[in-house]
């Protein structure tokens, strides 16, 4: 459904057409000026209808303001000269009050197609599981995602994709590879943070039989595996330093070298990395380092968080709830009006993700035809520090001294977990901490970004 803001300081006229367009299923929005109609953010809009006549600037003033959202001037002074200098200061076209519905509406349609079919199409991509999805969203933030996505796939160049969680970083190296040279070849994903640190290079470059205790037998490495196709690592914040030394090296030298090997090794490897974090703030103090940073933003992609994206929301509720529906056998479930709303005005700190979540939990506690808000379960998000950690903390290491603080208050689990982790991070690796805690290392990590505890990472000799 095509958003479109009207300009117009005659209320009777503004209202008259903002009903015969919302007949006509488009959203309509209004302002009264150009100010006020900047302060509806206009480039979220798919056009503007202004009038020429307007208290302070003249509407004219809106087409360099909100480009490339195209702009239809209204004047009731049906002049060739106001028309055609509306025209060169870069009005898609002008109609002349009193207009005529008909050709007004048939005027708004030809505009919007023309401004739709400029636009980039979302590209296609095959999921892991073989079958054909395209990447949804029609926002002027997606749109640059998808322009981008398009003239950097077949350049075959290294690329950083940053952004929160869940907005879908994984979905656009696919649709990179897909669309790039290597299509035909193989693409390796890599979530750095759910592999042990202490396993992770072996994981990424291999070893030799006998490298280390358990090597019983010789391994290639994912990025050996990727060869000649595409690797992408995703969360490359996580990677520890000595495993950065070695990237580094198969980036500037194409070579990599097995753990326990003295044999170098040529790999043809286009990398694709991913986080949610600051890379550049992370090098600065020494968590990541700084000539990787540099070789791996030859083209950077930020994606734009689910909050941001308010005209896709429910677009992309109303597939998600499709495929939930397929999923549990529930055809014919709708959203109901409320629940539409919650899902319009809720922030989504998930994104994505927690927007599929919440469908699917709507699907499954719905009764009848209709999901309502309670099926949903959507809360506003609670401050970090009042949230309960996902799974019981088990009380492993000094049990007693670690429950109560200097003033013999109890602490919470996550104060528990939080004071634990500051207290031996110096002392024990991510590996040692999670096994004393009774959790994944992965687990660590999220708990580390969920109550914002920076991760100290200790520099290491490069094996490499």
């Amino acid at each position: 459904m095509s958003r479109i803001l009207i300009v117009e300081d005659e209320a009777i006229i503004r209202t008259a057409l903002r009903r015969l367009l919302e007949r006509h299923d488009y959203r309509v929005s209004e302002a009264g000026s150009v100010d006020e109609a900047l302060a509806l953010d206009p480039k979220n809009f798919d056009l503007v209808i202004s009038d020429l006549r307007l208290p302070g600037e003249p509407g004219t003033a809106l087409i360099a303001s909100v480009a490339p959202v195209p702009v239809l001037i209204m004047t009731s002074y049906a002049s060739m000269r106001s028309a055609v200098d509306a025209l060169k200061e870069g009005a898609v076209d002008y109609v002349a009050k009193p207009f005529d519905h008909d050709e007004l509406l048939e005027t708004v349609s030809r505009v919007l197609h023309q401004h739709s079919s400029q636009r980039s199409p979302p590209p296609d991509i095959t999921d892991a599981g073989g079958s054909r999805q395209q990447m949804i969203g029609e926002c002027h933030a997606m749109q640059a995602v998808y322009t981008r996505i398009r003239k950097t796939a077949p350049a075959d160049v290294t690329v950083l994709i940053q952004g929160e969680s869940g907005t879908g970083k994984e979905l656009v190296a696919r649709a990179i590879h897909q669309q790039s040279k290597r299509a035909a070849a193989a693409l390796i994903s890599v979530n750095c943070a759910a592999i042990p640190e202490t396993l992770i290079e072996s994981e990424l470059f291999g070893h030799e039989k006998g490298a280390f205790t358990g090597a019983s037998a010789a391994r290639t490495g994912l990025v050996e595996a990727a060869d000649g196709g595409t690797l992408f690592l995703d969360e490359i914040g996580e990677l520890p330093l000595d495993a950065q030394a070695r990237l580094l090296r198969v980036l500037q030298e194409g070579e990599i070298r097995r753990i326990g090997s003295v044999e170098t090794r040529h790999v043809n490897v286009r990398l694709i990395a991913a986080t949610h974090r600051d890379l550049r703030a992370l090098s600065k103090t020494g968590e990541f380092r700084l000539d990787l940073y540099y070789r791996l933003n030859v083209m950077q992609i930020d994606l734009p968080p689910l909050r941001d994206r308010e005209e896709d929301v429910l677009t992309i509720a109303d597939v998600l709830l499709e495929k939930a529906c397929r999923r549990h056998e529930r055809n014919g479930l709708r959203l109901s009006r409320a629940a539409r709303q919650e899902i319009r005005d809720y922030p989504w700190p998930g994104n994505v993700r927690e927007l599929e979540n919440a469908l699917e939990r709507g699907v499954i506690l719905a009764e009848g035809h209709l999901i309502h808000p309670d099926d949903l379960g959507l809360h506003p998000a609670r401050p970090a520090s009042s949230r309960l950690p996902l799974e019981p903390m088990p009380r492993t290491v000094d049990p007693v001294e670690s429950e109560q603080d200097e003033n013999g208050d109890d602490l919470s689990l996550e104060d528990y977990f939080q004071h634990f982790v500051l207290e031996h991070q110096d002392q024990m690796s991510e590996t040692e901490l999670a096994q004393k805690l009774g959790i994944s290392r992965k687990c660590l990590w999220e708990r580390r970004q969920r109550l914002g505890i920076p991760r100290k990472k200790q520099a290491r000799r490069s094996s490499a």
